[in-house]
């Protein structure tokens, strides 16, 4: 496995690289590296270009597909560099901070998903030619540009309850939370206030992908080279979205593609989209298993002892198993305020919702059986298991779905036009 390649892929590479100097025999310095962009109070040296165009040509080559001219590439790449300088200039204004505490545990998070001890990690960052520390680093500059969208994008994104049902209630909505496709997108972007000249220049050039992408050219290698899309070094991967996350008309468009087809070019508000659909899955309803359960639950108070409690509750599992009516018991003595009046009944419970010493004691019980008494953090309890079933759970997920699915297309439009307007207002001057 290649490590370095997948830690790319998972939290794609920032801002590496600085200035290096080398010195002669007679301590005269000479610089090996030079500014290829100023962007506002920044600016991005060489090495950093030529790091990064290192890894976007390793992820291509990974990919299998073609690599686009060297020229189109370096482009894309410095104005995702651009791009990417401009957020964490944004976060540095904001006093946005990754501590050591959490950055450490993200690391350790990456180690895991890599099937490592961190130990195993930073061993097989050097086996690839990585650094620890350069890691590190990269983690917490994407930590940072994720908290910078988090507040300037995704916290002004609001959804409402009756949005969500009109969503479920449309045909839009009945059709496509049934099912999921993983996308690829081209973006020619138009300038705000474009004019009609510019916009059919756009079109044009658009279409011409179109024409180049039904002749057999490859879709990756033509949004890597041409795309103004944030995803454009990936190819274009857009992951796995619901159709109705996208800009009217691909919602309609997608139900009648097969995977492999690109739409034609369509006009949107940042310039003109083609999709291409690389494959579908879903449909299946959504199960949920629940457990019918009621409990007794005894506390320790200023007025009964730790030990106390322990007692009582032990008494109370005994005159269960004497005969008492469970029900009865619950209702004179426990001290669950939620569910005492009804004997003790929690109802139908999913047992995702209940503290672990709960959910694990209650796994263990048969139906029809009371458990010993045990502790959690609310003090002592005895249950019985009244009964299992997998309910159907699927309402409640598309509601869920409802939500993900506008919440994302807000963000994507919202990301779009905020990336396009801080690389407008912003002083960048290109020195190559």
């Amino acid at each position: 496995m290649n490590v370095k390649t997948k830690l790319c892929d998972r939290l794609r590479p920032l801002l590496l690289g600085a200035l290096f100097l080398g010195t002669l025999a007679h301590a005269q310095v000479q610089q090996l590296d030079k500014v290829v962009a100023i962007v506002d109070n920044d600016v991005i040296m060489q090495s950093q270009l030529d790091q990064r165009m290192q890894e976007v040509r390793q992820t291509i080559a990974k990919r299998g597909g073609g690599e686009p001219p060297i020229e189109e590439l370096q482009k894309q790449v410095l104005d995702r560099l651009i791009l990417e300088n401009l957020q964490l200039q944004i976060g540095d204004r904001s006093g946005i901070r990754v501590t050591d505490e959490e950055l450490n545990g993200a690391m350790g998070t990456i180690a895991q998903r890599n099937n490592m001890s961190l130990d195993q990690f930073r061993a097989a960052l050097a086996h690839d030619g990585l650094s620890y520390d350069g890691a590190r680093d990269q983690v917490r500059r994407e930590m940072i540009i994720s908290r910078v969208r988090q507040r300037r994008v995704a916290e002004r994104i609001q959804v409402s309850e009756q949005e969500v049902k009109n969503f479920l209630a449309s045909d839009s909505g009945k059709a496509q939370l049934s099912q999921e496709y993983h996308l690829a997108n081209i973006l020619i972007p138009t300038p705000e206030g474009a004019n009609s000249a510019q916009i059919q220049a756009a079109g044009n050039q658009a279409m011409g992908l179109y024409q180049q992408l039904r002749e057999g050219a490859d879709f990756a290698q033509l949004a890597t080279a041409r795309s103004a899309s944030d995803n454009a070094l990936e190819g274009g991967d857009m992951g796995w979205r619901k159709a109705a996350q996208l800009p009217p008309p691909f919602d309609q468009m997608l139900a009648t593609m097969k995977p492999g087809d690109v739409t034609q070019p369509v006009r949107t508000p940042g310039g003109f989209i083609l999709i291409k659909l690389v494959e579908a899955r879903g449909g299946q309803a959504e199960m949920r298993d629940e457990v019918h359960v009621r409990h007794i639950l005894i506390k320790p108070s200023e007025i009964r002892s730790p030990a106390e409690t322990e007692r009582l509750i032990n008494s109370l599992y005994s005159r269960i198993k004497d005969g008492e009516d469970f029900a009865t018991l619950a209702k004179s003595f426990s001290e669950d305020p939620g569910s005492a009046l009804n004997g003790g009944d929690l109802n139908w419970i999913d047992p995702q919702s209940l503290v672990p010493e709960f959910r694990e004691m209650m796994a263990q019980t048969p139906v029809d059986t009371v458990s010993k008494p045990f502790q959690t953090q609310f003090g002592w309890h005895i249950l019985e298991v009244l009964g299992r079933r997998a309910t159907d759970a699927t309402e409640q997920a598309r509601e869920q779905q409802a939500l993900n699915v506008l919440r994302n297309r807000k963000y994507d439009e919202e990301l779009q036009t905020w990336l396009r307007q801080i690389r407008d207002e912003a002083y960048v001057e290109i020195k190559q």
